[in-house]
């Protein structure tokens, strides 16, 4: 028998679901702290938010938006072959797959997050801290429900933040 996925359906599975499959499982597995989780001290918890981004965690926020979390991927609009398009980097994109049964509330558009983030420094390390939005809900997938350390995501809002993120 013939094979029957087409030149144009084998493109589609290599260059767009295969990246995205590989960066929701690397996702995932920093929701479970599984990559370099960082001991933080509970007594900065409450400074943590405030404390000034410095290069390293810049460095280090940089990492994990775009080799660990590959926030890219949905965060970052494609040009016509279907890569990512580096000149509008984190700036907001149509989510790039739908689920065959998708359920009520799956998302069409993946915010922008580079440059200023969508809430404050605070309520952008609550979300990647505890999963939790400023509405006090969790995201609706395919956003996963971060559960960093404080200063990963310290260190990816700083990276958010600056001008090479966006």
């Amino acid at each position: 028998m013939p094979n029957s996925v087409g030149n144009g359906e084998r493109g589609f599975w290599l260059q767009v679901a295969l990246p995205i499959a590989i960066g929701l499982l690397l996702t995932l597995g920093i929701a479970l702290g599984f990559f370099w989780p960082s001991k933080v001290n509970v007594q900065d918890r409450g400074t943590a938010a405030n404390a000034p981004a410095n290069s390293g965690d810049v460095a280090r926020g940089k990492y994990l938006v775009e080799d660990v979390a590959m926030c890219g991927q949905c965060h970052t609009p494609r040009d016509i072959n279907g890569s990512l398009d580096r000149s509008r980097w984190l700036q907001g994109a149509a989510v790039p797959f739908m689920p065959a049964q998708s359920p009520p509330n799956w998302p069409i558009l993946a915010p922008r997050i580079g440059g200023t983030p969508p809430a404050s420094d605070a309520d952008m390390i609550k979300l990647l801290t505890t999963g939790i939005w400023t509405n006090g809900q969790s995201l609706n997938f395919p956003m996963m429900p971060f559960r960093m350390s404080e200063a990963d995501a310290r260190a990816v809002v700083a990276y958010l933040k600056t001008p090479t993120a966006w």
